[in-house]
Formats: C-alpha cells, sequence, structure tokens
C-alpha cells in the first residue's frame, strides 16, 4: 500500500507557505470511526456521518473499508441497490471491487483507481468483489466517499466516471516528504481528474516518517483529513491523529498544516491520509438508506419510483434466471 506511488524528486512541487504570515487553520474536532457491517456482511470503519453534518457538508458519508486480507470465500460485496439525490466515490488503494449500474456504467476498480457515480435523478448498481478476489482470497482496501447534491441538481441525469490510477494528478510537497495524489478538485492550481457537480478537493497524501505538509485551501471550503494508516499529527498545534481517526479543521485559514510521526506503526511506514473539503451547501438534508434529499416528502417519492422502477432496472446479463421476463428474452 498504496498503489500509486511515484519519485517525489521528479514532480511538480506544492508552494513553500510562510510559517509566521500565513493564516493556519485550527482543528475543531477529532473523531474515532465507529464500525458497521455494510451489503453482504463486510465490515465497514465510518468516521462520518457520526460528526454534526454541518461540520462535513457537503459529504454525506465515509466508509474505510480494510485493510484487511481475505481468506478464500471470505471476499463480500454490495449487491443490486438504488440511490438518489448524490454521489458515490469508491477509491480502491488495494484490492478490487466490480462496479455495474442500470446505466450501461461500470468496470473493474482496482489499485489506485476510482468510480465516481452520479446518481442524481436515480440509478441502480452493484458494487461486489471480482471472482478471483472471492475464490483465492486476497489484501482489500479502499473508501467510500458519497458527496452531497444541491436540491437544483439532485435530479439531474446519472453518469458515471472511470479514473484511472494514472489520471491522478501527482504532487510533491515542498521538500519532497510528501506525496500527493489530486484526485478531484484544485490544489495549488493543480487539477485533479474527477468532474464534480459539487465544488470539493479530494487527496491522498503520502508522508514520510518526520515530514511535514502543508497545503494552501480555499477559505469558503470546509477542511477534513482522515488516516488510513500510520500517525502523525494536524493543525499548527500538533493535535495527534493516528488510523481510523478523522480531524475537523475550523472554520477560518487559508492553509492546512499536517505532520508524520518521527516512527509509524509496523503496519505502516508512512503515514496515509485522505484530505478533503468542499464548498457546503448549506440546504436541508432530508435522508433514509440509499436515498438522500431535502424533505421527507421525496424521500417518500424516491421509494415510490424504486419501486415502480421509475431508478432504473437490472440488465439482462445480471439478472437471475427467475428475474428475467419473457419480453426480456
Amino acid at each position: 500500500m498504496p498503489a500509486v506511488t511515484a519519485d517525489t524528486l521528479t514532480l511538480p512541487r506544492l508552494p513553500v507557505l510562510p510559517e509566521s504570515d500565513t493564516v493556519w487553520r485550527g482543528v475543531r474536532t477529532t473523531v474515532r470511526a465507529e464500525s458497521f457491517l455494510e451489503g453482504e456482511g463486510f465490515r465497514v470503519r465510518r468516521p462520518f456521518p457520526g460528526v454534526d453534518l454541518a461540520m462535513a457538508d457537503p459529504f454525506l458519508l465515509l466508509d474505510h473499508m480494510g485493510a484487511v486480507e481475505y481468506g478464500p470465500g471470505e471476499a463480500k460485496g454490495a449487491p443490486w441497490h438504488p440511490h438518489r439525490g448524490f454521489e458515490t466515490v469508491t477509491y480502491m488503494i488495494d484490492g478490487a471491487m466490480a462496479h455495474t449500474d442500470s446505466i450501461g456504467g461500470g468496470g473493474l476498480i482496482t489499485d489506485g483507481s476510482t468510480q465516481w457515480m452520479t446518481a442524481g435523478s436515480g440509478i441502480l448498481h452493484n458494487e461486489v468483489p471480482p471472482p478471483e478476489l472471492v475464490a483465492k482470497g486476497g489484501l482489500f482496501h479502499g473508501v467510500q466517499l458519497w458527496v452531497n447534491l444541491p436540491k437544483a441538481l439532485k435530479m439531474v441525469p446519472p453518469r458515471y466516471q472511470d479514473i484511472a490510477a494514472g489520471d491522478a494528478k501527482l504532487l510533491a510537497s515542498e521538500d519532497g516528504g510528501a506525496l500527493v495524489r489530486v484526485i478531484a478538485g484544485d490544489l495549488a492550481g493543480y487539477q485533479g481528474p474527477g468532474s464534480t457537480y459539487t465544488p470539493i478537493t479530494y487527496l491522498h497524501a503520502t508522508v514520510a516518517a518526520g515530514a511535514r505538509l502543508t497545503l494552501p485551501w480555499p477559505e469558503d471550503f470546509n477542511a477534513l483529513a482522515y488516516v488510513l494508516s500510520g500517525r502523525g499529527t494536524v493543525g499548527r498545534e500538533g493535535r495527534p491523529l493516528q488510523e481510523g481517526e478523522l480531524a475537523v479543521f475550523g472554520e477560518s485559514g487559508q492553509a492546512l498544516m499536517l505532520r508524520a510521526a518521527d516512527t509509524q506503526p509496523g503496519n505502516s511506514p508512512t503515514w496515509e491520509v485522505l484530505v478533503l473539503g468542499g464548498l457546503p451547501i448549506n440546504e436541508p438534508v432530508a435522508r433514509y438508506g440509499p436515498f438522500v434529499m431535502n424533505t421527507r416528502r421525496e424521500i417518500l417519492q424516491a421509494f415510490d419510483d424504486y419501486q415502480a422502477g421509475r431508478l432504473g432496472q437490472i440488465p439482462v446479463a445480471h439478472r437471475s434466471s427467475a428475474d428475467i421476463t419473457e419480453e426480456d428474452a
């Protein structure tokens, strides 16, 4: 871990941020992720929702899957299910997940690649480990992020983006001690490949033991940091943050400061951190299961539309024989 690596000495460098002349964001709070079972019974660590939703806006959920070494027959996924009103972003660090949806999108998400699915007005999709991972077992490690859509965009047509591992924009910290993968949004003028409806920035940083990472950050974005593995500190005040913990930065400031601990745990020679933030939508949120809308009435409508088949149909090639009608055949 992780799959996408590079020689930081050959990459574009992030700008030097003067220690005394930069307005650094402080850390508002830290949260330890709770454990949940999802889909067919695979375990995730979930740092939010759990914090006040307004603190994470425009993000709705972050699920950390693994890292886990599956034995033969142990890997599980999330069979066909609907979504409406937001976007799901699945980033696979190690291992693989197969995605199929009702609009024809899909493929194998593996080793540093990202699947960006806009549910919008409604979609059905299937997220399962590929047959070879189920049969043989192996390492599995990934993250799924839910990004909200504002009321005006909740019913946009669904779409699918396949972001290959090599598509992420790679940057180095000012001294080369950290590798930053820009998956979406803008960082110091460098653009990630993900196309977003809601303005966000989504990064994965690998920070060498003892190294510091400073990031310019939009003043109108919120800012969160979640540790995938290893340990370090966040904020100029040096709040400790380790695997499975989320830091929520304060609202004011133009830059973030992170520093990896001088020694790292045996399972992680580097500090692996997701850094994300976005422009808060500041609208009412009504959520139930796979649907995120603005009102309870819209949630009930989503259930009605799903039951009536208006959110899409499972492609014939992926249905069981009992589901295929004479008309399908």
